[in-house]
C-alpha cells in the first residue's frame, strides 16, 4: 500500500464524484480564476444566479420533457434515429437492455395491460409477444413512453429527458439496466448505453464532430487506437459507438471536438446550487449552458452555418476548421440537406456565451427550463448505519474536504474552479497548438481525465482550465466515479493504491475510515424541505 498520512487533504481539493450535464464547448462570461475570492464551504452565500427566477417551473417541466426546438429534423433527416431503430427491427426489450426508461402512464391501455402479463414471465418471444415486437417499440415512441423520444408529427426527436431521467421502477426493473414506470425528472440514468443507441442510427455519421476523429498527422486522442474519418463507413462508426471500451455506459460524447471524450452523465436536479455549469466551468448561467444544448449539439449540423463555423474555428482553429470542412463531406455523402434544423433566432456575436453559434432558441422556454430543473428535489441519501454516517461526518469535517465541499448539501457549490495541475498532480500536458489570449493552448496529458478539457474549458471568459466542484448527491446510486468513468467506486476513489499522482489523489489509507466515508457520501441530501418532487 502507498504510504499516506491517515487522512490527506490539501486545502484544494476537488471530490469528483459527479460529473457535467450536457454541456458545451465555451463561455465568454466565465469569469472564474484561480485567485478569486470564494464563498467558504458550508457559510452563508448567495446562491448561483442560474437566470431562472423569471421562467415557469410548470411550464418548463414540459421543455424539460417534450421541446426539441426543431431539432428532431436532426435527429430524423440527418442521423434517422427512427429509421435505424426500424432497421435494426429494435423491441422493447432490446430498449431495457440498452437502459432505456420507459413511462407507465403514457402507456397506450392495451400495450399496458399485456406488459404486466409478460413481464411476469421468461420474457422469451414465445411467451412476451409483444414485448419482442418492434411494432411495440415503434407503437410506445409515438405515444411519447419512451422517456426522451419525443415524437413531433411524422419526425421524432430529444429531449433533456433521455438522460436526465430514470423511474421508480414500479411496472418493471431489468437488473439495473433499463425500466418501466412513472418518471422521476432530474436523476441520472447510470445504466443508459448511449452509445448502443446512437449506433442503431441509420445514418450515425452524422455524428461526426462527436465522434473519435483522425487527426490528421495520423494521432487521435480518445479510447479507442484508431480514429475514424470522413471515409469512415456507417459501420464502422457503430462499432466505435457501440464498444462499452470506447463508449462506457453512462456517458456522452458531448463536446463537437472531435476527440473520443464521452464523460459520465450528470444529474439535472438542484441546479440552483450548482453554478458554474459543465465540468470545466465554462458556463456562469444556465440559461446559456443549455442554449449551447439546443444550438450546437442537439443539431450538429448548424456547427455549418457561418456562426457555427466561427464559433468552432475560435475553439480549435485551422483543425478545427478542417474538422467542419469534413463533417460537409460526411453529410452530403450522406445525402443530408435542409440544414440547420434547430429552431432558433440569429441573436447575438457567435462565440459570446449566451450565443455562441450566433443563435438564440425561445427565451422564456430557456427560463421555464432554468426553473424547473433548479426546483427538483435530488433523491434522499442512504443511510444504513448512523453510526457509521456520523463517523463519516467527522472524518469529512476534520481533514480538510470542507476546504471546497459542504457538509449542508441544501447549500450552493462554491464557483471557485480547480486548476488541472492541482485535481490531478500528474497532469503533464502537451501544447498541441496555440490560441489567442484569454484562451488556454490546446492541450493533452497521457490518460482520459483531461481529454474533455484539451479544447473544453473556462479559459475563453478568462477563466482557467480546471474542473468545477461538483453536488454531493444522489451519490448511493453511483456506479462509476471522475467523469471519465475511470474509478469504479466510492471505496476506491479514497484508496491509496490510485497513486499520489492520479486523479483525486486524497485518500483514507485505513479501510475503517473509507467505509465510513463512503457511508457518509451516500448518505447526503439536501435535507427533508428542499426542492420540490415534480412527477406526473
Amino acid at each position: 500500500m502507498v504510504s499516506f498520512t491517515r487522512w490527506r487533504l490539501p486545502t484544494l481539493g476537488l471530490s469528483a464524484l459527479t460529473v457535467l450535464t450536457l454541456a458545451m464547448c465555451q463561455s465568454n462570461s466565465t469569469k472564474t480564476t484561480e485567485g478569486t475570492a470564494q464563498t467558504p464551504a458550508d457559510s452563508t452565500g448567495t446562491a448561483p444566479a442560474v437566470a431562472g427566477s423569471t421562467g415557469n417551473a410548470e411550464a418548463g417541466r414540459d421543455v424539460f420533457r417534450n421541446e426539441t426546438f426543431g431539432t428532431e429534423g436532426f435527429w430524423t433527416n440527418a442521423v434517422r434515429m427512427p429509421q435505424g431503430m426500424k432497421a435494426a427491427k429494435l423491441t422493447v426489450m432490446d430498449a431495457l437492455k440498452a437502459g432505456v426508461s420507459f413511462d407507465v402512464d403514457a402507456m397506450p391501455a392495451d400495450v399496458k395491460a399485456a406488459f404486466a402479463s409478460e413481464l411476469k414471465t421468461d420474457h422469451s418471444p414465445a411467451k412476451a409477444p409483444k414485448l419482442n415486437d418492434p411494432a411495440t417499440m415503434d407503437a410506445l415512441v409515438k405515444a411519447n413512453a419512451v422517456i426522451g423520444m419525443v415524437p413531433k408529427g411524422a419526425l421524432v426527436g430529444v429531449s433533456c429527458a433521455l438522460c436526465h431521467a430514470v423511474t421508480d421502477k414500479s411496472m418493471f426493473d431489468l437488473g439495473g439496466k433499463g425500466s418501466i414506470g412513472k418518471r422521476i425528472d432530474g436523476p441520472t440514468p447510470h445504466q443508459l448505453n448511449v452509445g448502443k443507441l446512437l449506433a442503431t442510427a441509420a445514418n450515425s455519421r452524422a455524428l461526426f464532430t462527436t465522434l473519435q476523429l483522425r487527426q490528421p498527422d495520423g494521432s487521435t486522442i480518445g479510447r479507442a487506437p484508431k480514429g475514424l474519418t470522413a471515409t469512415s463507413t456507417e459501420a464502422e462508426v457503430d462499432a466505435y459507438l457501440s464498444n462499452p471500451k470506447f463508449y462506457p455506459i453512462g456517458t456522452f460524447d458531448d463536446s463537437p471536438d472531435g476527440n473520443g471524450n464521452p464523460v459520465h452523465i450528470a444529474p439535472f436536479f438542484r441546479q440552483d446550487l450548482a453554478a458554474p455549469f459543465g465540468s470545466s466551468g465554462q458556463n456562469d448561467k444556465l440559461d446559456d449552458f443549455n442554449n449551447t444544448v439546443y444550438t450546437a449539439l442537439f443539431d450538429q449540423s448548424n456547427l455549418l452555418s457561418p456562426g457555427g463555423k466561427q464559433f468552432i474555428h475560435v475553439l480549435g482553429g485551422a483543425g478545427g476548421d478542417a474538422m467542419l470542412a469534413d463533417y460537409a463531406k460526411v453529410l452530403a455523402a450522406t445525402g443530408v440537406t435542409g440544414f440547420p434544423y434547430v429552431t432558433a433566432s440569429t441573436a447575438g456575436k457567435p462565440g459570446d456565451a449566451p450565443t455562441p453559434t450566433g443563435k438564440r432558441v425561445d427565451e422564456q422556454k430557456l427560463r421555464d427550463l432554468n426553473a424547473y430543473v433548479s426546483a427538483l428535489a435530488a433523491p434522499k441519501g442512504v443511510v444504513t448505519d448512523a453510526a457509521l454516517v456520523s463517523q463519516g461526518r467527522a472524518l469529512f469535517a476534520s481533514n480538510n474536504c470542507t476546504n471546497c465541499h459542504n457538509t449542508d448539501q441544501s447549500k450552493p457549490v462554491m464557483t471557485k474552479l480547480i486548476p488541472m495541475n492541482q485535481i490531478y498532480p500528474d497532469y503533464k500536458p502537451k501544447v498541441l497548438a496555440q490560441r489567442q489570449a484569454p484562451l488556454s493552448p490546446i492541450q493533452n496529458a497521457p490518460g482520459t481525465f483531461d481529454d474533455k478539457m484539451i479544447v473544453v474549458d473556462a479559459s475563453p471568459g478568462g477563466g482557467i482550465r480546471g474542473n468545477a466542484l461538483p453536488l454531493l448527491l444522489d451519490l448511493a446510486r453511483k456506479p462509476v466515479f471522475l467523469h471519465d468513468n475511470s474509478v469504479p467506486s466510492l471505496e476506491a476513489l479514497l484508496n491509496p493504491n490510485r497513486g499520489k499522482g492520479a486523479p483525486h489523489p486524497f485518500y483514507a489509507v485505513s479501510a475503517q475510515e473509507r467505509t465510513a466515508l463512503v457511508a457518509y457520501l451516500k448518505s447526503l441530501d439536501t435535507g427533508p424541505d428542499k426542492g420540490v418532487a415534480m412527477r406526473r
